[in-house]
């Protein structure tokens, strides 16, 4: 089991609300800075409400994570490029809303179509940044 672990710079619950609406469920976790704090681990007051981990169950054994940065170690870089989100569905149904719900108010880089490889494909980059590829591969 692998489970993406996403950065974002002040804006987690947002997009897994958002997440959250495509892909169904509910959050197993919400832990907030301001619920860690201790004097040993004090937490800046512009950070206390902003997510430390965040977790969305997708499917049988999957989970979608995440975090805010806290501002005092800097910016993530929304338009790195060095990571894509596979999501693999059982139906070629299932891959269009899928693709459809995430990709809303984001970038289209491969609509969703079939592929020389076999599969049903497409991939973007949703209205947060992340990079996803929605795949549905027919049964043989």
């Amino acid at each position: 089991m692998i489970n993406p672990w996403i950065n974002f710079n002040g804006n987690a619950e947002e997009a897994f609300t958002f997440y959250k609406s495509v892909f169904g469920g509910e959050f197993a976790k919400v832990i907030r800075f301001k619920d860690l704090a201790t004097p040993e681990f004090p937490v800046a007051e512009q950070d206390a409400n902003k997510i430390m981990l965040i977790t969305l169950p997708i499917g049988k054994s999957n989970m979608l994570m995440a975090n805010d940065v806290p501002e005092v170690l800097g910016k993530v870089n929304e338009n790195e490029n060095r990571s894509k989100i596979a999501v693999h569905t059982e139906t070629k149904e299932e891959a269009d809303k899928l693709f459809n719900g995430l990709s809303a108010g984001g970038n289209i880089e491969v609509p969703m179509s079939d592929g020389p490889w076999g599969s049903y494909a497409g991939m973007f980059r949703d209205k947060y940044g992340i990079e996803w590829v929605v795949e549905f591969y027919p049964s043989a």
